[in-house]
C-alpha cells in the first residue's frame, strides 16, 4: 500500500484509512455492548474505549505496513 494517496490533488496519508476504520469499528462494539449492558464490567468506560480505540488502531497500523 502506498505511504500515502492523492484525493483532489491533496495528499493524504495512509494511516487516515485505519484511524476511520478503527473509529468506526470502535463505535460499532461500543454501541454493541452498551446494548447488551457490559458496560457494568468495565471500571472506566470513556477510558475503555479510548483503549479499545488505540488496540484496534495500533493493530491496523501495524497489518498496514
Amino acid at each position: 500500500m502506498p505511504r500515502e494517496f492523492a484525493l483532489s490533488g491533496i495528499l493524504f496519508p495512509s494511516l487516515i484509512v485505519v484511524f476511520v476504520i478503527a473509529a468506526a469499528v470502535t463505535w460499532i462494539i461500543d454501541g454493541l455492548m452498551a446494548r447488551a449492558n457490559l458496560h457494568r464490567y468495565v471500571w472506566h468506560p470513556p477510558l475503555f474505549r479510548l483503549a479499545l480505540f488505540a488496540c484496534l488502531f495500533g493493530a491496523g497500523g501495524l497489518l498496514l505496513y
